[in-house]
């Protein structure tokens, strides 16, 4: 997306007929919020003089102090081409300040911010991410609600007509066109009624808003079709679950610091060091990458997710993968990560978890070059491997113990998050689900 002055903004507005402004944001939980205005307050938008109640935000801050500021973010500028032709609608991503000017430390957006000013003093001048956000489209009833019926029963690169959401699709490819990304790839996944859409690589602040945008256009486009697109990450029992796998290398002075053509795989010491930063916080941070109780439905064997951890340069199992290019283009792939991450609160701990790795001057273990879905417990733990955790309560303690992890998201995130998700664990623990009559209520 382009660079805007606030006189191009203007002019821009003007000449695309917009009539409304949305100031958006991202809450604790990776859910997209806005308020939105009328042209006539543009100025003052502008300006970062919009408040807002920040007590009724998840995550946010107490009702006694709940006056926020909105700055929007110019460079994230841009119209949304599906709106009205009586008057179109455009948005702005903001950062949330406190009422005397000072960043909100709550603010998701922020904290990736500062996780990336302790990346630029260790040397490092970029963090590119490059993510593959999985989802499925379900068909919607007569009242516009969701149903579990799928809208095909493609399989992977299947083509129209088993694949019907090709349409669907190809307008959201469109459409994100249309607003200034620059697609790679789209098609059908593995599950039936599965999808996925690829857009390039960016920095680590623009690739996140990217992914918000990217699931605002996806929900937006399908409900045109009738369908309802969900990043569930395991929405239907027995086939694959949708993840959002993270490609990521880290720049300096311009050039990519994972390649040493001269090192083991083509791969430099920082590489490897970032790797050994993953493995060594990757039962820490999974309470982040896979945040809901759903999320670890998918973390099972036999349906490609990983759930060990390890890392290999050809094998799909583990957890770590090193696709196969090279130069500027050479990258890590961390395989856990699922769509309801928030992706702010995300690349922070991965990114502090490889830094404390090369901080440290860790060493990566050994490759794991077989598949890991086929041994037995005994042999993954001789060699080395661990099992990530089995459900959000077990990750929720697990990132309670990892100090880097608690730095990377700051104390202010770290409680409202660890507070959120002890008590969705605890409304799930305690729900009596379909499952359990299904079992239990004929037998005693």
């Amino acid at each position: 997306m382009a660079k805007f002055t606030k006189e191009e903004v203007k002019k821009s507005i003007e000449e695309e007929n917009v009539r409304f402004i949305r100031l958006q944001f991202t809450d604790l939980l990776g859910t997209i919020k806005n308020v939105e205005i009328p042209l006539s307050q543009l100025d003052k938008a502008l300006d970062n003089e919009m408040v807002f109640d920040g007590s009724s935000i998840e995550g946010f801050v107490r009702i006694e102090e709940s006056d926020m500021k909105l700055y929007p973010d110019l460079d994230t500028f841009v119209v949304f081409p599906w709106t009205s032709e009586k008057g179109k609608v455009a948005r702005f991503i903001c950062d949330i300040y406190n009422p005397d000017g000072t960043p909100f430390e709550g603010c998701p957006r922020y904290n990736l911010k500062r996780n990336l000013k302790k990346m630029e003093e260790l040397g490092f001048s970029k963090f590119n991410i490059g993510t593959e956000p999985e989802f499925f489209l379900f068909k919607l009833d007569e009242n516009f609600e969701p149903t579990l019926e799928l809208n095909d029963h493609g399989g992977y690169f299947d083509l129209a007509p088993t694949d019907l959401g090709e349409n669907c699709r190809r307008d959201i490819v469109l459409e994100l066109e249309e607003m200034g990304f620059e697609m790679e790839a789209s098609h059908h996944e593995v599950a039936p009624g599965q999808h996925e859409i690829d857009f390039k690589y960016a920095d680590a602040v623009k690739h996140a808003d990217d992914i918000q945008t990217f699931k605002l256009v996806v929900k937006t486009i399908a409900r045109k079709h009738g369908l309802h697109a969900t990043f569930m990450p395991k929405p239907l029992f027995g086939v694959n679950g949708s993840g959002m796998h993270c490609n990521m290398s880290l720049f300096k002075d311009g050039k990519n610091a994972f390649l040493d053509e001269s090192g083991p795989l083509e791969l430099s010491k920082t590489a490897y060091q970032f790797i050994a930063g993953i493995i060594k916080h990757a039962l820490n941070f999974t309470a982040v990458t896979n945040p809901t109780v759903n999320s670890y439905k998918r973390l099972v064997p036999g349906y490609e997710a990983p759930c060990y951890v390890a890392w290999s340069g050809l094998n799909r199992s583990p957890l770590i993968r090193v696709p196969s290019s090279r130069g500027l283009s050479t990258r890590i792939e961390v395989r856990s990560v699922d769509p309801a991450a928030n992706p702010y609160l995300a690349l922070s701990v991965l990114l502090a978890a490889g830094l404390d790795g090369v901080e440290n001057n860790l060493e990566a273990p050994e490759s794991i070059d077989r598949n890991i879905y086929v041994m037995d417990k005994e042999e993954r733990e001789a060699n080395g491997v661990k099992d990530l955790p089995a459900t959000l309560y077990d990750a929720v303690q697990k990132l309670k113990e990892d100090e880097v992890m608690v730095g990377a998201l700051g104390e202010h995130l770290f409680e409202h998050f660890v507070e959120s998700k002890e008590i969705e664990w605890d409304m799930f623990r305690t729900q009596v689900h379909p499952w359990e009559r299904e079992q239990y209520l004929k037998a005693y």
